[in-house]
């Protein structure tokens, strides 16, 4: 059985049905269900093997003999509106993570990713250092919420040479990568309530790299003649995308960087300087590959169900795939 971690609005349904397709048992949870519209049972009997239970809304399903799970995206647990009071809906929550969590991780199934190593890959320091030990090139970055600092940064690098971005670009919150400009210094006494990312702006050409267990799908997304180069994700839908091939010492420094972090799937956000440098900006656990499979068409959701469904085979060598680099249907 495959357990699918995510909801309904995430891209994860021709996934699915490819599995379902292919004969594979496949139980999708959203933890937005849970606890006011779910059940959770763990129950040790005083002889015998345990039950690991959840019911959602979907159904109810026994996970002891669950093989795979997809940690695809989560969301917030959604508690009862009963629990009036913020500490006592704190509580709930906090009650349901600690059962669910204990759950998941009793589960003797491979995780797509794990969850711990996935909530740690989620912190862009701890990734940059990764990727500084995997031998993969960072743009100057700062990270403070010292006003002062923050203004020496700007000067060495430079007005409108310098881009300041968040550390999760969340639905609630989005924020767009900007270059500081001259008007904006006046502004930077701000940056002591929270940490500020402060970056040397690093022209060129964006890449997006989908990592598959070894398997390594590259597409070059150039926004440098759009009307906001500074982020592709402002302009996607008026930028090229195409299927390139990565050097082969930059694909197994990714690779390196993917087992230092314990994923097995993440989508990489790289830039080519135009002298062929690569810069290494960040990695997704759970980025989206539909905006590149649509424009490439490269197999991206056929791998991702290719992948679960030899793990839930427990076929030989499922968990470790031939190292190489896709282009799509490129040369």
């Amino acid at each position: 059985m495959i357990l699918v971690v995510s909801y309904d609005e995430d891209h994860t349904a021709d996934v699915v049905r490819r599995l379902e397709a292919a004969g594979r048992e496949v139980v999708r949870v959203d933890l937005a269900d849970l606890p006011v519209r779910g059940e959770i049972t763990i129950d040790y009997p005083a002889d015998g093997r345990p039950e690991y239970a959840l019911a959602t809304p979907a159904g109810r399903t026994r996970l002891d003999e669950c093989r795979v799970a997809w940690w695809r995206r989560i969301r917030p647990f959604t508690v009862d509106c009963a629990l009036g009071a913020a500490r006592d809906q704190g509580f709930a929550a906090s009650e349901t993570g600690h059962a669910l969590h204990g759950l998941f991780h009793s589960l003797g199934c491979t995780w797509v990713n794990p969850p711990a190593l996935d909530a740690m890959a989620h912190h862009k320091p701890y990734q940059w250092e990764m990727a500084r030990q995997a031998g993969l090139v960072l743009p100057r970055t700062l990270v403070t919420n010292r006003p002062e600092k923050a203004r020496r940064f700007i000067e060495e690098v430079g007005v409108g040479r310098t881009v300041f971005k968040a550390f999760i670009a969340g639905i609630d919150a989005w924020r767009e990568t900007r270059l500081v400009r001259a008007e904006e210094l006046e502004n930077l006494e701000s940056v002591r309530y929270a940490p500020v990312i402060f970056q040397e702006f690093v022209p060129g050409a964006d890449l997006r790299v989908t990592v598959i267990g070894d398997r390594v799908f590259a597409a070059e997304i150039d926004a440098s003649a759009t009307s906001y180069p500074v982020d592709m994700r402002m302009v996607v839908d008026e930028t090229p995308v195409r299927p390139v091939a990565l050097p082969p010492p930059l694909t197994a420094g990714l690779l390196r960087l993917m087992r230092r972090l314990g994923l097995v799937y993440g989508a990489i956000d790289l830039r080519r300087r135009p002298d062929g440098q690569y810069v290494f900006f960040e990695v997704n656990p759970a980025g989206q590959w539909l905006f590149v499979e649509e424009r490439t068409d490269m197999p991206i959701s056929a791998e991702v169900a290719a992948l679960l469904s030899r793990m839930d085979a427990r076929d030989p060598g499922s968990e470790r795939l031939p190292s190489r680099t896709l282009a799509g249907r490129a040369g």
